[in-house]
């Protein structure tokens, strides 16, 4: 979310920006629409140049305070304010307070405004009247710090996720804002690439001074670089507050952050039915052979050769850098997209009465068969209410009386922490609600093979375990279970086959490693 410095329009030359100051006092803040609060009562001063690593549950508010920092959230949204927020003495959304933050957004693609990767990272400095001479070495520098080695000249569209998260982020560094402020800046990356952005952000910090607040449940990797760790409440207000030392490794906050599903380093949450075993491989579902995939139909190949077998009761988790095609082929698999060579074919087990290839089915003989979950949960969005988003697909089913659809939409809801939002629009919802929500939309389809990517983004640790122990009985119950992700304990908590997508080719492989973040507790790749 851009802009991101100070300009002095009467000198004609952009001022280096200075560290901003928040100030919360009994702040909240209620989206249009819903009855409950999605922040309330916070009070919280952050000092330009600190550091802060913001927690809490999923759906506590956190980003809901980004936005309204980076004056985004006003009366014209159709929601309700409570108490005061200031920048530098400011309401963000004031003039006074303008490019003073640079907001990167969970869902990256929503923030991209031009077609070509150079003119997007240039886009936001030349809004704020940076001299052309600073401009394009600034945009070189930011897209070597976050690792996004393409030409000026790529297709912002033709980047994967985890790259266009990369590029959102070299957009809004080249500005230099007085406040960072981060949103799951991580979550679609590799682990190698999660090293890469908070070393980046690191040495932007290092070289502006900016007061930084990142939102991430990837606790160890900041907590080494963050001052301060602050964790919202999910009933409102301040949990706990304090150096990580002291929020992190303190017993009696450790226990208190557990109950709220807070992510915390060399732990990993009880998952709900205790001890399991992967059962025994079902039936062959669908089987591909020198497939190769490519993102659009005139593009080149990005994965060839792939050969690969999904049978029912089992899970696949497919891991690799970003940009090697691990969602093409997932899209592929799921018959969105046309292989562009080779052969897939499901067997008579899936197929039923229709022909052998995906990509010629019909959505509705997609929908009971295959379940897809993509990369960005808006775009699989339908309806206006989140109840209704989950009734869609069984309904068109037609196999359950209205009665059992909502009885089935009830228990997903419950489950996964969505029964309180069904009244709500999905594209109101946070980034980790979205995600869960797009999950539960393809299990209500009930489908024979169900391929999720990423489907931890943004999850607290309470709904991790319970989006396992779901997966973990549609295995039992003989559904195939396919993970394009970068969380190496989602795929041993699932007893996945690991199959590693790079350099154009899929081979077996093993999770993709330990994230090296400099602590002993660097384990968690989420």
């Amino acid at each position: 979310m851009r802009p991101g410095g100070a300009v002095d329009l009467e000198a004609g030359s952009r001022v280096r920006s200075r560290p901003a100051a928040v100030t919360a006092r009994g702040w909240g803040w209620r989206h249009g629409g819903r009855s409950a609060q999605a922040v309330s009562g916070l009070d919280l001063t952050v000092s330009p140049g600190e550091r802060v690593l913001l927690l809490g549950a999923s759906g506590a508010g956190k980003s809901t305070f980004l936005h309204a920092l980076a004056g985004v959230l006003g009366p014209d949204t159709g929601g309700e304010e409570q108490g005061s927020l200031t920048l530098d003495g400011n309401r963000p959304s004031d003039p006074a307070a303008r490019g003073r933050t640079g907001l990167v957004l969970q869902d990256p693609e929503s923030q991209t405004v031009l077609s070509r990767v150079g003119d997007e990272v240039a886009f936001g400095a030349e809004n704020l009247a940076v001299p052309a001479a600073e401009i394009w070495p600034r945009v070189h520098t930011a897209l070597a710090d976050v690792g996004l080695r393409v030409p000026l000249d790529r297709s912002t569209s033709a980047l994967s996720g985890g790259q266009k998260q990369r590029l959102a982020l070299a957009s809004v560094m080249a500005m230099e804002p007085g406040l960072l402020l981060l949103d799951e800046p991580t979550a679609n990356l590799d682990p190698d690439g999660v090293v890469d952005v908070r070393d980046a952000v690191t040495r932007v910090l290092n070289r502006t001074g900016a007061t930084l607040i990142v939102v991430e449940h990837r606790v160890d990797v900041w907590a080494g670089i963050v001052d301060r760790v602050v964790v919202l409440a999910a009933e409102g207000g301040v949990l706990a507050d304090g150096t990580p030392e002291q929020v992190l490794g303190s017993p009696e906050h450790r226990h208190t952050l557990a109950d709220a599903g807070v992510w915390l380093p060399g732990t990993t949450p009880a998952i709900p039915g205790g001890a399991w075993t992967p059962p025994a491989a079902g039936p062959r579902l669908l089987q591909a052979r020198g497939l190769a995939v490519a993102r659009s139909v005139r593009g080149p190949a990005v994965l060839s050769g792939a050969d690969l077998t999904l049978d029912a009761g089992t899970a696949v988790g497919i891991t690799g850098p970003n940009g090697a095609g691990k969602s093409t082929l997932a899209l592929t698999l799921g018959g969105l997209l046309r292989p562009r060579n080779g052969t897939l074919a499901a067997a008579p087990a899936l197929a039923g009465t229709a022909r052998p290839e995906p990509g010629r089915w019909t959505s509705a003989q997609l929908v009971g068969r295959i379940g897809t979950v993509f990369q960005e949960p808006e775009h699989q969005f339908l309806t206006n209410t989140v109840r209704d988003e989950l009734a869609f697909g069984p309904r068109r089913l037609g196999r359950h009386t209205e009665a059992q659809v909502l009885a089935r939409v009830q228990l997903l809801a419950e489950r996964l922490r969505l029964d309180g939002l069904l009244e709500a629009n999905p594209f109101t919802l946070s980034g980790g609600e979205k995600r869960r929500l797009s999950v539960a939309t393809m299990l209500a389809t009930e489908p024979a093979i169900l391929l999720l990517d990423e489907p931890t983004f943004g999850q607290d640790a309470r709904t991790w375990a319970e989006l396992v122990a779901l997966l973990r009985e549609q295995l039992d119950e003989g559904r195939c279970v396919v993970s394009v992700t970068h969380d190496a304990e989602f795929i041993e908590a699932l007893g996945s086959r690991n199959l590693r997508a790079a350099d154009g080719v899929l081979a077996a492989g093993v999770p993709s490693g330990v994230l090296d973040t400099g602590t002993d507790e660097a384990r968690r790749q989420r």
